[in-house]
């Protein structure tokens, strides 16, 4: 008996780097931004309804790579996903990544993704939602400290979502400045600086997104004045921080999970019970936000596995009718459930 093709159920959507990039540019960069922030509110301020943990990590001398799986009861996901910062000197991304979504009924894959796009865009969706809800009314300029891969995705998020229309970037290297600033000319006012305190003049909010698997200090105590929002999104790990520690204490600190940002977030410098509140809190109402012109805020976003969740929703709910996948092959789907052994000898015999 010849061995059986694949069934329907054998295939599985996959979302390539091409493709993705297809969708992207098809829908519009601050389209689907904004589509994946509105994801990020719903599913934050249903939390309660998922599994979480803190993601597996396995760290070494080089970088960190990492699981970060939930599930709100009926769809499963998880992301793979590095970060090695030494890889730039040597022409490879900082973070690459792949996800999966999958039904809990029957414990199918129904999509697998490429995220090492889809995870900037939803970085900077998150982002953009805690500075919708945290930052000063009104606020028009924002300072971008660090340059790299994701600074374009940030700056775009705040001015799609938030009305930010200028964006003032230093980082160490030039060429990376230079390379943002090009890449967004004709879409914001772009100012170039040379030091992280000209990049934060008059800006209302900072963005942090540095990679350096150290304890750093990007911003220093006397440079964060009265009356700002910050984000502190650069890449998260135990023993890395961007932000001197007297800032966390003048400032009301936002977090996503509170064990997860203890061990990799900038919370990690401080005691145990320094007091800090999850931004679905927030936006459910049990929790206040900014309640003073004079407050700092601080998102200390360290990425969590709800936002890859919500990302890859996203995507899967805009793939009808695109053509912007492949149909892979992954699963063994025998005539007899029993009889897996069956299905491959007989494919054995055809070969």
């Amino acid at each position: 008996m010849p061995a059986p093709l694949p069934s329907e159920l054998a295939f599985v959507p996959f979302v390539s780097v091409e493709n993705m990039m297809h969708l992207v540019n098809r829908l519009g960069v601050e389209t689907v931004i904004a589509g994946i922030c509105d994801y990020l509110e719903q599913d934050f301020r249903r939390w309660e309804a998922f599994d979480k943990t803190p993601r597996v990590a396995s760290h070494s001398r080089e970088g960190v790579i990492e699981l970060m799986p939930t599930s709100d009861g009926e769809v499963y996901g998880f992301k793979y996903v590095n970060g090695h910062p030494k890889n730039t000197k040597e022409g490879l991304q900082t973070v690459t990544a792949f996800g999966l979504l999958a039904d809990v009924y029957t414990g199918y894959p129904v999509l697998l993704s490429e995220m090492t796009v889809l995870t900037a865009l939803r970085t900077a969706a998150t982002s953009a939602l805690a500075t919708k809800t945290l930052a000063p009314k009104g606020a028009t300029s924002m300072a971008m400290i660090g340059n790299g891969a994701q600074s374009e995705f940030q700056a775009l998020a705040l001015k799609a979502i938030c009305g930010i229309d200028t964006v003032r970037m230093y980082d160490i290297d030039p060429a990376a400045t230079a390379k943002a600033a090009a890449n967004l000319a004709g879409k914001m006012n772009v100012v170039s600086c040379t030091t992280p305190e000209e990049a934060m003049e008059g800006a209302q909010v900072i963005t942090t997104c540095t990679a350096d698997k150290q304890y750093a200090t990007i911003l220093t105590d006397n440079m964060v004045g009265a009356g700002v929002h910050i984000n502190a999104i650069g890449g998260d790990c135990p023993g890395k921080t961007e932000l001197h520690k007297d800032i966390l204490h003048r400032s009301d600190v936002f977090v996503e999970y509170t064990p997860q940002t203890r061990i990799e977030g900038e919370i990690q410098q401080v005691a145990e019970d320094f007091e800090v509140t999850e931004i679905w809190e927030v936006l459910t109402g049990a929790k206040p936000g900014r309640t003073d012109a004079r407050q700092i805020t601080l998102f200390d976003g360290v990425g969590f596995a709800i936002e890859d969740f919500s990302a890859l929703r996203y995507v899967r709910d805009q793939l009808e009718g695109t053509g912007l996948y492949q149909q892979l092959d992954m699963l063994a789907d025998p005539d007899d459930p029993r009889d897996l052994f069956g299905m491959v000898s007989r494919a054995g015999a055809d070969a």
